[in-house]
């Protein structure tokens, strides 16, 4: 069975939003379904999406687990964002959190260095 993972995040400054997750991801959104969203495929059927719904911003928490994680993480900071938090785990596991202007948790995980 086929599945396809739409991960919301609720804002209230679309074109600040849509600016901040594309230097974030890298790449301008993937569709825009309509005015008040804009959604970025982060892979293979694993979609990231924004929606104006003011009176829910900030509250998302997103971890994005990742194969390349110190690329990705030094090609964002060379986009001009840089994390608000850096960890690595006792297990080895390493991670990164990011804010977005509107306080939404967008994070980025990576598998222990050999």
């Amino acid at each position: 069975m086929a599945l396809d993972l739409f991960a919301g995040i609720s804002v209230s400054d679309y074109a600040a939003a849509v600016d901040w997750y594309t230097k974030l991801l890298g790449a301008p959104p993937s569709f825009l379904p309509n005015d008040i969203e804009a959604v970025w495929e982060v892979g293979d059927h694993q979609f990231l999406y924004i929606e104006v719904v003011p009176e829910h911003a900030g509250h998302a928490q997103h971890t994005l687990f990742v194969e390349d994680f110190e690329a990705r993480i030094q090609a964002i900071s060379e986009r001009g964002i840089e994390p608000a938090k850096r960890e690595t785990y006792e297990n080895g596991v390493r991670h990164v959190t990011y804010y977005d202007p509107e306080g939404n948790e967008i994070s980025y995980g990576g598998a222990p260095v050999e």
